[in-house]
């Protein structure tokens, strides 16, 4: 057996023995700094210490040269300015070099080898061997001795160690200080978190966003990690540049403080957008790289929808963006794949109970459900849930009556109620609406259905707003896919799907690490649509990167904390409303900081200017100072910010600033900011210039994040469904009042009567106008917005 091979298989911070091969080599160099010295040349040293023993200028032998004792001793007591003598089994005269020491430490494991008479008087003798030597007083006929003839050697040394009890209790509690050295450095290292900016090397004029991606070398995924004090086993790398964090670092770090929250929205966008994704990179690359603060962004999993459409990736843009950028918009680690998996398995599974029940009595039906298993039949952990649900509490499948049997077995779906669709993450238009059960073998059992985009599924929505694996579990068997013809809620569990697509998602609840282009980390999780669903990125994300960036119990807060930025999809009204009644509902996490990301540009807009296309040339309104449209399209900002100020949280504008921009239109937007209630109103170029480009906006925000906040929901869950939308429409859009078409107003009864009348809200509209009409700029009031249709996400959490 080989005993450097067993010394080196530990962890050098675990190696509390110090026998491997850094430590003792460290321990070997002049000027070495051993993380661990080894145990007894430590207890060695340290009974010297209390002994009053000091080693230098006198004369040390060592017997042995083990590198568990005799080498690391002999590299201690020449630190400590011995003269030392290294005898080992080929030495020769040993018993002269002996009866040289002032100080001896006998370590060769040879019985009794060294003699009185071969020491010096007054030597200092540690005896470090443990020998087995036969005595027939003792019962197990055999005593433990040392390297040392202990009866000799005491009438002629000054002090002598004995054996058993001399150097082996002082061994063990060297260990355990080595022990507690660990953990404290461990702990230590936690602290110790700080982040090494990539360079920027800006070129002018600025690049493709590709090219700029492609023309930065990323730090392996392996150092963003040990930077932001992830552990080695908490990682799941994907390849160089991107990996899994595991959900084990809540558990680790529960006992930290949170960072600071910090929440990115827009004002109401033009088609070209605002550039809200570029600037929650570009804040954190101001705080990470340019401020020295650990930042993360928390963004959304692009789609391939849009990604492939007019839209395209999702990764920022300009100096200010993800990277490397094609990862990040394609396929990543796969979980939008996971969730089309688990989505698809679930309309598989409905569609077959329905063929199933279709085509057999109850009987055989039940049998195929509870099948008979080596002569015995059991119900699944599942179905009880569903007996629970009919109110049957009999637990051995072979007591259910005739009745009771048909209850369990047949859901009874009416197809006309089935909710729930296929998806595909592609755009494609010609699988909206399609007929399945074509097929001779499914009997004539056709419907019509179709496909959404794979982001639009519940599964998504779920994935955003789960606070654990368990938590996921449970959103998924709740998630209501159908009505029974007698009127009650069809759910996953009530099929048996529930665990099958946890189980396809059980990696995908597992955030996504990766970088911006100035090194900062970036966690990528989730992507629901932002005009269908809350569009954010995750809870779960949100709460591992809070720890990750939080403080220790001993540490300044206010001095030390990181800061976690993430963001909304679209304006504040739509995607700031949703981020606060819906995620920070589930989460329990509140934001430090709304920043709310203005252009120019799209203000002109909301002030009057001509409507703005893809691909078109902007008017020159867009492209020349006009600081009266630009003032009249302020309104719509400072509905943005007074909408925000609901919640009880302190705003700042970011001016994501163009070339064309003049002070003269900065000023205006920072004065009717201020005016509106924004703490300030900032510019910030980090599109050309990156982290560099948004310094000021940065200190702008951590400023903001110290401030007092009340935070508050812009509504409670008690009373009807309709005063929840009405209250959404009056206070947040501007709305007059809110109207119910026949077919909405009958699925808020039904939803009521099924139990499901307390739920968040989720506001399907355009994202053109604060209003339902995206011909109506600026900050319309007087309107009636009309609900058209209401739809169900038990498993969301919300209508």
């Amino acid at each position: 057996m080989s005993e450097h091979t067993i010394t080196s298989a530990v962890a050098d911070e675990k190696d509390v023995d110090g026998f491997g091969a850094i430590n003792i080599g460290e321990l070997a160099k002049r000027g070495g700094h051993p993380l661990f010295v080894p145990c007894t040349p430590q207890a060695v040293m340290e009974l010297l210490r209390v002994s009053g023993v000091n080693p230098a200028g006198k004369k040390a032998v060592v017997l042995g040269r083990s590198d568990i004792v005799g080498s690391p001793v002999s590299y201690l007591l020449n630190k400590a300015d011995a003269t030392v003598t290294l005898c080992h089994s080929k030495t020769p005269d040993v018993e002269s070099i002996i009866k040289t020491a002032d100080i001896l430490v006998a370590a060769l494991g040879k019985t009794e080898f060294v003699k009185g008479e071969w020491l010096k008087p007054g030597v200092v003798v540690i005896d470090v061997g443990i020998n087995y030597k036969p005595d027939p007083s003792k019962k197990s006929g055999q005593r433990l001795v040392g390297d040392v003839d202990f009866e000799s050697a005491v009438q002629v040394a000054s002090q002598i160690t004995p054996v058993p009890g001399g150097v082996g209790p002082m061994t063990v509690a060297m260990l355990m200080q080595n022990v507690v050295n660990s953990a404290k450095a461990y702990f230590e290292k936690q602290k110790d978190r700080h982040i090494t900016p990539l360079p920027l090397k800006l070129a002018r004029p600025v690049p493709s966003d590709i090219a700029i991606s492609r023309a930065q070398y990323p730090k392996a995924i392996t150092q963003i990690a040990s930077e932001i004090g992830i552990s080695p086993h908490e990682l799941e790398p994907y390849g160089h540049t991107k990996a899994k964090v595991s959900l084990d670092v809540l558990d680790r770090l529960a006992h930290r403080r949170n960072g600071k929250y910090i929440l990115v929205c827009g004002i109401t966008p033009t088609p070209l957008g605002e550039g809200k994704s570029t600037t929650t990179l570009g804040l954190t690359q101001a705080i990470g790289a340019h401020l020295n603060r650990i930042v993360f962004a928390n963004v959304r999993q692009p789609s391939q929808g849009p990604t492939f459409g007019i839209k395209g990736g999702a990764a920022g843009g300009g100096y200010s963006q993800v990277i490397p950028m094609d990862e990040f918009n394609l396929h990543l680690t796969g979980d939008i794949h996971a969730i089309t998996a688990a989505n698809n398995l679930l309309a598989a599974a409905i569609e077959t109970r329905m063929f199933h029940e279709a085509i057999q009595k109850d009987g055989p039906l039940y049998k195929r459900l509870v099948p008979a298993k080596k002569g015995k039949r059991e119900f699944q952990p599942v179905m009880f849930k569903r007996l629970k649900k009919l109110g049957i509490t009999k637990t051995n499948p072979d007591e259910l009556t005739n009745e009771e049997i048909r209850r369990f077995a047949r859901l009874d779906i009416d197809p006309e109620t089935i909710t729930w669709r296929r998806v595909l993450d592609v755009n494609d238009r010609h699988l909206r609406g399609i007929t399945v059960g074509q097929a001779p073998t499914e009997k004539g059992l056709t419907r019509e259905t179709g496909f959404d985009i794979s982001v639009a599924s519940e599964c998504m929505a779920i994935l955003a707003l789960s606070n654990s694996l368990e938590d996921m579990r449970d959103r998924l068997g709740r998630m209501v896919v159908a009505t029974s013809k007698s009127g009650d809620p069809v759910t996953c569990d009530d099929i048996g799907a529930g665990g099958a697509l946890a189980a396809l998602m059980k990696d995908a609840i597992k955030p996504n690490l990766m970088q911006s282009l100035e090194g900062t980390p970036v966690l990528v999780h989730a992507g629901p649509f932002a005009n269908i669903s809350i569009g954010a990125s995750s809870v779960i994300a949100d709460k591992l990167a809070l720890k990750l960036a939080g403080t220790e119990p001993d540490e300044d807060h206010e001095a030390k904390t990181g800061f976690v930025v993430t963001e909304a999809g679209f304006d504040f009204t739509m995607g700031g409303e949703r981020f606060f009644n819906i995620k920070c509902r589930s989460s329990g996490l509140t934001p430090d900081t709304v920043v709310i990301v203005a252009t120019v540009r799209a203000l002109k807009v909301h002030g009057g200017g001509p409507e703005i296309s893809p691909g078109a040339p902007l008017n020159e309104v867009y492209r020349t100072e006009n600081v009266d449209i630009l003032r009249k399209g302020c309104v719509n900002l400072k509905k943005h910010i007074e909408n925000a100020r609901q919640y009880g949280v302190p705003v700042v504008v970011a001016i994501n600033r163009m070339e064309t921009d003049t002070e003269a239109e900065i000023d205006v937007i920072r004065e009717e900011a201020i005016a509106a209630g924004a703490e300030d109103a900032i510019p910030a170029n980090h599109w050309a210039e990156g982290g560099a480009g948004a310094v000021d906006l940065a200190k702008g925000v951590l400023a903001a994040s110290s401030k007092p906040k009340d935070f508050k929901l812009l509504y409670e869950l008690e009373g009807t469904i309709q005063e929840r939308i009405e209250r959404i429409g009056k206070v947040m859009y501007g709305a007059e009042k809110i109207e119910l078409s026949e077919l909405a107003q009958k699925k808020v009864d039904t939803y009521t009567a099924q139990g499901f009348g307390h739920l968040p809200i989720c506001i399907a509209k355009t994202q053109y106008s604060l209003s339902h009409d995206p011909a109506l700029k600026g900050a319309p009031t007087g309107f009636t917005v009309p609900i058209r249709d209401v739809r169900l996400a038990v498993g969301g959490g919300y209508l």
